[in-house]
């Protein structure tokens, strides 16, 4: 079987048997098998689910990470190898970003006494929930590196082709829940209540103003209401509504102006209605930012891969690879995968071509990142 197949036949094999963040002890399992099989060793390290393994020798030492997650979905892709595990799917690809490393790390092997230090890949659970970077972190992963590097698959890309950009790239996650406290009363007699359901639906019109008026318009924000809940009846006004959504910029100061004036909003609108409104905010993964150089680098290297490069847009996705380059330097990339569909659809199909090539563009990126640093 040759190199590119196995890869493609482990994808695969990871892509039949997804897991949700933190239950991804058969994929982590069948991660330690294949590096094993392969002559790796594995880092000693207290994880429940995850994998990190080390190629090479000497001081020096780069990192690659992958994550190996999936996501709450249902799959409609019309592929032979579709998800065994009801409601759960790799929608997001990280059974491709897998493969490639598994990939890298096998090329990374062979080349082992060439090596100028050391190379460690970090097979990291729990990306979707965003807390998967910090427990490697904590269990060591990042002591002694240099640098790291990771990627994603970009379904808007073709495959061979490559994008990433120095500074900020993927943006902040806030998570907000906006509990809307009124009065209940019969439908016939709504001035013997306080419209819970109404001011709601005002406050989600107001708080569409927040990105479009009071945001300068060169600063990248979205402040998306995903999710309205109040009510079980035809007849009667609930006494309670919960608002649910999202918050993502690309800079801590618009993130924190954003963040004010929601809060005001939600105080002016209690006021005016006599109501209570709580604001609650969940903090997700920080800004990416990646270290110009590195990005530079990566960039260089991919070229001289046969990748046809460019300088990536702002994305407003989120991304828990922003943990490790608030620690150490390094670049984040994206790497076409030409799906017809995005990025957590249910038939999102990208195509394998893309996992040799990058496995074989890791390997080298790592090995003369070695020889910077």
């Amino acid at each position: 079987m040759s190199f590119d197949h196995q890869l493609i036949q482990w994808r695969r094999e990871l892509h039949q048997f997804p897991e949700l963040s933190l239950q991804e002890v058969a994929t982590t399992a069948r991660i330690r098998d294949w590096l094993q099989t392969a002559g790796l060793s594995l880092l000693p390290y207290a994880l429940k689910t995850g994998v990190v393994t080390e190629v090479g020798q000497g001081e020096k030492l780069i990192a690659l990470r992958a994550d190996i997650d999936a996501l709450p979905i249902e799959e409609t892709a019309e592929v032979a190898f579709r998800s065994q595990n009801a409601g759960v799917m790799h929608a997001c690809g990280h059974d491709i970003h897998t493969s490639v490393m598994l990939g890298a790390a096998l090329l990374l092997k062979q080349r082992e006494a060439e090596l100028n230090g050391r190379v460690r890949i970090l097979f990291q659970p729990a990306e979707e929930s965003f807390g998967g970077a910090k427990t490697l972190i904590r269990a060591g992963a990042l002591e002694g590196v240099s640098a790291i590097f990771g990627m994603h698959n970009e379904p808007g890309l073709p495959v061979g082709a490559f994008a990433t950009r120095g500074g900020a790239f993927y943006a902040n996650v806030d998570r907000f829940v906006v509990r809307v406290h009124g009065k209940g009363a019969h439908a016939a007699r709504p001035h013997e209540g306080k419209d819970a359901i109404l001011l709601a639906s005002q406050l989600v019109s107001a708080l569409q103003s927040v990105a479009s008026r009071d945001v300068n318009t060169l600063d990248s924000v979205v402040l998306s209401v995903t999710r309205i809940q109040g009510g079980n009846t035809w007849n009667v006004l609930p006494e309670h509504v919960e608002l649910e959504g999202t918050l993502r910029t690309h800079r801590t100061e618009v993130q924190q102006q954003v963040k004010a004036r929601v809060s005001e909003l939600a105080a002016g609108f209690a006021s005016a209605f006599n109501a209570q409104i709580d604001v609650i905010w969940y903090a997700g993964p920080t800004a990416l930012v990646n270290t110009p150089h590195w990005a530079d680098f990566a960039t260089d290297v991919a070229a001289e891969n046969g990748y046809r490069t460019s300088h990536a847009d702002l994305h407003m996705g989120g991304e828990d690879f922003a943990v490790y380059l608030q620690q150490i330097p390094g670049a984040f990339v994206s790497i076409g995968s030409a799906s017809e569909f995005g990025l957590h659809h249910p038939a999102f199909n990208p195509d394998e071509a893309l996992i040799g090539p990058a496995a074989r563009y890791f390997a080298a990126l790592a090995e003369k990142a070695l020889h910077t640093i």
